[in-house]
């Protein structure tokens, strides 16, 4: 199997997991607070911890593997979660102002990309 089916499979499934998961806790829980979301956020960050030191770092584990798991699943799961390992990483590597510059950048740059979205889309509409 090539990288890129494998990335669209686990993107599938990923996506469609997060569909479920969000729509199954949105039935049991008060809706005015995301708790779906939220709880895909750290599901996601959990998995993707499991999966780098596996994966990564102790496994022999084939390319697609990591492309299923990983930038496929995951990924469709929760981009929260590569943003969660890539600013502990950069922690563990001591680059802590660095990892501080990424988390509030992230924060605050995409709220303003989304309002800026939708912004310019009623701009046009």
């Amino acid at each position: 199997m090539n990288q890129v089916l494998a990335v669209a499979i686990g993107g599938a499934l990923g996506a469609l997991s997060r569909y479920w998961v969000v729509g199954f806790v949105s039935r049991i829980l008060e809706r005015n607070f995301p708790y779906g979301t939220l709880i895909v956020n750290i599901v996601g960050s959990f998995l993707i911890g499991i999966c780098y030191l596996l994966i990564v770092e102790k496994l022999d584990v084939s390319t697609e593997w990591h492309a299923v798991l990983m930038v496929g699943f995951i990924g469709a799961f929760t981009t929260f979660s590569t943003f969660s390992l890539e600013t502990l990483v950069l922690i563990q590597e001591g680059r802590l102002s660095t990892a501080m510059i990424y988390i509030a950048s992230s924060v605050v740059v995409c709220i303003l990309a989304v309002a800026a979205g939708i912004w310019l889309t009623k701009q046009f509409f």
